[in-house]
């Protein structure tokens, strides 16, 4: 036995002792929160918190009292609760994060989606017979990339490639699989264009902002109506979600509605069809171009969409061929809690050096585009952009989901819905009395769980996920049931 061997088993055996080590430290920080005596009620915030893996502590009081008699009608302390704080839902939406509460987001982006192609949620039912395109908008090349192919089919043939200045073949014959790490990477690192990369992100909100204005014009031109006209007569409203691609840059996925000029409640004119909204959208689309900034380092460059576009009419109501309104409901649903960090594309929080995520399991490409951004943003020229403020997200500074204002419900008012719903099934007696007013005090004092709690957490949440599974097949089975009755 060589001492290489010798030391790599005591090192094996090290690591083997710290996370038996490890394991008994959260077995006992298990068994102290299972014994203390408030661990029921404890139990029961978790649970109403489904779980969630990073909640927030909140330590205060609410009141509720009547307007007009002074008379307290309900009031809640933490003072009673354990470790005299109330556990909440962290809301995070990735589930790199907290996997309960991005399902509870998925759900929320579902039904806000759906409920804009099917009614519902204080949208008329009638908006389902308007026009609707599901339309997919991507970035333009920054130069070649692999790009994953079919049945041995492969990554970018050419005979005679030749090699760019810094010595790299132009083609590539190998084949790839989306779950090849040279998916979407470089052919020529050196070639590729990662300023426009960057810049092109920093003003992906804007060249949306151009798209669907220029969206007026051009359904105005095909259809033989001044642009003032035609806002009077219909209404363009979006939902849109963006999503990374493997190589690294941000595409747009968005349902686009025409409805009345007052909104879902009213259907638009007869010569407003799907076919010139559609044709509408393509020109739109490709009339667009922005100019970066002015630097001296840079110079100024153009900004435009990329030549793939796709656009897709949705299921209409009487049954014509399109993508079913459900199926791109939770298309988008699924990309909403997608962070960064599920596709190794970004990190899932800001950074405050350029090395500040040397451990992170990054490509090369894309901690070259962080890299950049860091650069490009301490020019003062493009201050503005706060490129290494978002470095993390690799420039790109929107939200993930966005809608119009009048596209269907809000987060806002599922979250009420919900908590109405969920303190009806909890029994609490306030009373409703119209003229009542709450007082609120309430306090920031931490958020996640100790190991043990984190343990008893995850197997609640697993649980509830198991219930709602089970729930979910059940009530698919009766309505089987009931139709074949």
């Amino acid at each position: 036995m060589t001492a290489d061997t010798t030391s790599a088993d005591r090192r094996a055996a090290l690591d083997r002792a710290a996370r038996l080590r490890q394991l008994s430290d959260i077995d006992r920080d298990a068994i102290r929160i299972a014994q203390d005596p408030q661990f029921s009620r404890w139990l029961e915030q978790v649970t109403a918190t489904g779980g969630c893996a990073r909640p927030i502590h909140l330590t205060g009081s609410t009141a509720t009292r009547d307007a007009d008699t002074g008379e307290i009608l309900h009031r809640y302390d933490t003072r009673n609760e354990p470790g005299e704080r109330l556990l909440v839902r962290c809301r995070n939406r990735r589930a790199t994060v907290c996997a309960p509460c991005s399902r509870l987001h998925a759900g929320d982006t579902f039904h806000l989606v759906r409920a804009g192609l099917l009614g519902g949620k204080n949208v008329p039912a009638d908006v389902r017979e308007h026009p609707r395109l599901f339309v997919t908008l991507t970035a333009p090349s920054f130069g070649p990339v692999h790009r994953a192919t079919g049945d041995a089919e492969r990554c970018r043939p050419r005979r005679n490639a030749g090699r760019c200045e810094h010595g790299r073949p132009f083609g590539c014959p190998a084949t790839h699989d989306t779950a090849d790490p040279l998916t979407g990477q470089p052919l020529c690192p050196g070639c590729y264009d990662y300023p426009a990369h960057v810049l092109w992100h920093a003003h992906t909100g804007r060249l949306w902002k151009a798209f669907t204005d220029n969206l007026y014009n051009h359904l105005a031109a095909r259809t033989g109506r001044t642009r003032t006209g035609l806002r009077r007569a219909v209404r363009i409203s979006y939902a849109k979600v963006a999503e990374y691609q493997k190589r690294a840059a941000v595409h747009v996925h968005a349902v686009v509605r025409l409805d009345g000029a007052n909104g879902p409640g009213d259907p638009p004119p007869a010569w407003a069809s799907a076919e010139d909204l559609a044709a509408a959208v393509r020109t739109a689309a490709a009339a667009v171009h922005l100019r970066t900034p002015y630097s001296p380092a840079l110079g100024e460059a153009e900004l435009r969409w990329g030549s793939q576009l796709d656009v897709r009419p949705l299921r209409a109501f009487d049954g014509h061929e399109g993508l079913a309104d459900d199926a791109v409901a939770a298309y988008v649903a699924k990309y909403v809690t997608k962070g960064a960090a599920d596709t190794a594309i970004g990190l899932d929080h800001p950074i405050t050096g350029p090395d500040d995520f040397a451990s992170a399991r990054l490509s090369v490409h894309v901690r070259t585009l962080i890299h950049t951004c860091w650069r490009l943003g301490g020019l003062p020229e493009l201050a503005p952009l706060r490129l290494q403020a978002w470095a993390h997200a690799l420039g790109y500074r929107g939200h993930i989901l966005t809608k119009s204002r009048i596209y269907s419900t809000t987060y806002t008012a599922l979250r009420a819905e919900r908590a109405e719903h969920q303190g009806a099934l909890s029994g609490a007696d306030v009373p409703d009395v119209p003229d009542a007013v709450t007082a609120a005090h309430w306090r920031y004092i931490g958020s996640g769980h100790t190991p043990g709690a984190t343990l008893i957490a995850a197997g609640i949440a697993e649980d509830l996920l198991r219930n709602r599974e089970v729930a979910r097949v059940a009530l698919a089975e009766r309505r089987v049931d009931e139709a074949a009755s």
